[in-house]
């Protein structure tokens, strides 16, 4: 018997979520943790619950992304809507205004469209969506953009140097400009372009419109050529994508050794696209990109970090020194050649501005970073230097997101004993904590029995309102 026969929904399938659960915790000025009427920073991951979404209490959200700007937030339900919320000061939650808001809404100029993936910059947001009346015989993924520098705050369709008819399958935005990806293997960018960012050989003054990036040098002294891309990533001022052949390749401003290379094109700054050498050999298959680091996962599961170091970003401790192109050099705050931080089993990762969040195969969520808002760590430290555990969340992890200082994970329920770990962890208080934890543990639940634990230490120690449900009232 599967979930569709227990829950009376044949429709139900075994690899699709029957349930999902969206947690945000860490800086907070602007409301970007979803906490209407709050100010103070949230320390520990909390479920924003489904009825803060118009959901019915107790009812089967599901959720397709979500993901993490400066200071706002932005989330994809499973029936196309768009929820963001956060700060608004250069209309980057596309409701029209330029006023905040601490709670989700959903954005209605795109209610016409199915939205499937979305994307947050430092002010501005990026999704993709096709429209719902569509037949679904064809994909007709289409990009829609607002906020700073994209001449809107609402949702606009945005073409730039693609044709009308072309698939988009990935956007990222950065501090000061965005790139997209098309099915084709092809990457325009657009916006400002004083470090290169845009990948044009060339810096420029003010905002630049878009253009398809027409080659990618393998080395320093070999001529750019085309090849096909299949993944793209935007730090604050730096770029990075991945090739079909698993290669890197970064661009833009490399001042704190975020680009990977031993030196650079021009000064602190690579103006087109350039493969990272060091990583020759090695299949990547995914990279996410920081303020001034950078972060890649390889094919077995391996994590490479480069770039600055001096929040604890890169996960190697604290350390002093200087820049160095030396690949062991242990003594110092900025590299520019990467280095392997974790030797297998993660899944995913994501990059804040100045801390780092990946998932492993083992269920298990750890950051490192600026943790002074509790965006890295459990602990409460200012800095967490070394890989260290993220928990109270529970289900699959299924995506990560790192914002300017605060962090988010959408977690699914796939299975019954999922839906049931759910279920108990909405329930969990001091006086059962320690009789679901027992449980938990003995059938291998172990992301509720660590809950469970965590929650108790909390409570037991005299922890603060972060979990009082009150915070949560709308």
């Amino acid at each position: 018997m599967d979930i569709g026969e227990i829950l009376g929904d044949s429709r139900v399938a075994m690899n699709f979520p029957t349930k999902s659960a969206i947690y945000v915790w860490g800086y907070n000025q602007s409301g970007q943790t979803g906490r209407r009427g709050q100010e103070k920073s949230l320390r520990i991951p909390r479920q924003l619950p489904p009825e803060l979404f118009g959901c019915p209490v107790g009812g089967n959200s599901r959720w397709l992304d979500i993901s993490c700007g400066r200071e706002h937030t932005a989330a994809v339900a499973s029936d196309g809507s768009i929820f963001t919320w956060g700060a608004n000061e250069f209309g980057q939650l596309g409701d029209g205004t330029e006023t905040g808001r601490k709670y989700p809404m959903k954005v209605k100029q795109l209610q016409t469209e199915f939205v499937i993936s979305v994307s947050c910059g430092a002010h501005c947001t990026a999704a993709i969506a096709e429209p719902r009346e569509n037949d679904r015989t064809t994909s007709t993924r289409r990009l829609w953009v607002w906020g700073q520098n994209q001449n809107s705050n609402y949702p606009r369709l945005f073409w730039g140097a693609f044709t009308a008819n072309t698939v988009v399958c990935q956007v990222a935005c950065g501090a000061v400009h965005v790139v997209a990806l098309s099915e084709d293997g092809l990457v325009q960018a657009w916006g400002y372009n004083e470090y290169g960012q845009l990948g044009r050989g060339v810096t420029s003054e003010g905002l630049q419109g878009a253009q398809i990036i027409d080659g990618y040098s393998r080395f320093l002294d070999e001529p750019p050529e085309m090849v096909k891309i299949i993944k793209v990533a935007s730090g604050e001022y730096h770029t990075a994508a991945i090739s079909e052949m698993g290669e890197v390749y970064t661009w833009g401003l490399g001042s704190m050794g975020q680009l990977g290379h031993c030196s650079l094109q021009s000064g602190d700054k690579e103006l087109t696209p350039r493969r990272v050498v060091s990583l020759d050999g090695t299949v990547i298959k995914d990279v996410a990109c920081g303020g001034v680091h950078t972060c890649a996962v390889t094919e077995k599961g391996g994590l490479y970090a480069w770039g600055g170091g001096q929040a604890g970003q890169l996960g190697l401790g604290p350390q002093n020194g200087i820049f160095s192109c030396v690949a062991r050099d242990s003594e110092m705050m900025l590299r520019n050649i990467p280095i392997l931080v974790v030797p297998n089993g993660v899944q995913l990762v994501a990059c804040g501005h100045s801390h780092t969040l990946i998932s492993t195969k083992d269920g298990r969520i750890h950051g490192w970073g600026y943790n002074s808002y509790g965006q890295a760590a459990n602990e409460k430290s200012t800095y967490a230097w070394y890989p260290s555990p993220v928990d109270w969340c529970v289900g699959e992890v299924r995506k990560l997101a790192a914002g300017g200082g605060h962090s988010s994970v959408l977690t699914d329920a796939c299975s019954l004993k999922e839906l049931c770990e759910f279920k108990l962890a909405d329930s969990v208080n001091l006086a059962n904590a320690a009789a679901i934890e027992d449980i938990a543990s003995r059938t291998g639940s172990d992301a509720l029995a660590r809950l469970c634990e965590r929650l108790r230490e909390h409570l037991i120690n005299g922890g603060d309102d972060s979990y009082d449900g009150k915070e949560f009232t709308t």
